[in-house]
């Protein structure tokens, strides 16, 4: 059966008589992720968790409806290593002008751009675009932060961690390579102590940072430890997806 909050499994019957509270736009990246994970790891990812919080929103009687995921993001840092696939952020940009008009000319009032991988930042753009569709309230959330990492996993890290490989451990694990084949996802810091500071940024070059292109020990995932924390996470975004949904946004401060 379809699943009436994915819009690639809705059909046009259902699709023309449904009044959508908002549209959700996962927007992952496709890359080298360690040894052991798939390229395509961040849309895995923005796939399980965008389909299973519109669910409960879903069933929660608010109408969110799933766009399907933009599989590329900018991996400008990544240049180096093969085929990690970029778009830059002005073809982002683009690309999001272009879908903004589709959902606001549909009349959804609410797009969400569902983050799957840091490399990617929305905000600029979101100001751009949003000036440009002003009936169209247009947000961005990553997921990644949601929840706090450490209190799930020994050794959280940012890209194919402990993290990452129990989701995929969780829910994809004919996916995932043996642990063993695994690097240790060592990652060097920078010597600018402003950068490490957190006040001044530059973007990483991938492969002077880490070897096997990982950042975080993934050594101890488990699927049990995926279980938990995707059940936890989509508790939270589903949540979050009800909020919005119910959200009034021309009164949306207190």
């Amino acid at each position: 059966m379809s699943r009436p909050y994915l819009l690639a499994e809705t059909h046009w019957k259902a699709v023309k008589m449904t009044d959508y509270d908002a549209a959700v736009l996962p927007w992952g990246a496709t890359e080298a992720h360690n040894y052991h994970l798939p390229y395509a790891t961040d849309n895995y990812e923005a796939d399980a968790l965008a389909a299973e919080a519109a669910r409960l929103a879903w069933e929660a009687g608010r109408k969110v409806l799933v766009l399907p995921t933009i599989p590329f993001g900018v991996n400008t840092g990544q240049a180096d290593i093969r085929l990690c696939m970029n778009l830059y952020p002005s073809t982002q940009m683009a690309i999001l002008r272009d879908l903004a008009e589709v959902v606001a000319r549909s009349g959804i009032k609410k797009l969400l751009i569902f983050n799957s991988h840091g490399g990617n930042d929305f905000k600029q753009m979101v100001r751009e675009v949003g000036t440009q569709f002003p009936e169209l309230w247009i947000s961005t959330c990553f997921w990644f932060k949601a929840l706090d990492g450490s209190a799930y996993f020994a050794n959280p890290g940012d890209h194919a961690d402990e993290t990452e490989t129990s989701l995929l451990l969780h829910l994809y694990p004919e996916l995932v390579l043996p642990l063993e084949e695994a690097g240790e996802g060592r990652a060097k810091k920078t010597n600018i102590s402003a950068m490490r500071e957190g006040w001044a940024w530059a973007e990483r070059k991938w492969s002077q940072v880490t070897e096997d292109t990982g950042v975080g020990n993934p050594k101890e995932a488990t699927a049990e430890k995926g279980a938990l924390f995707y059940t936890d996470l989509t508790q939270k975004l589903g949540q979050f997806f009800i909020e919005l949904a119910d959200a009034d946004v021309n009164q949306l401060y207190e």
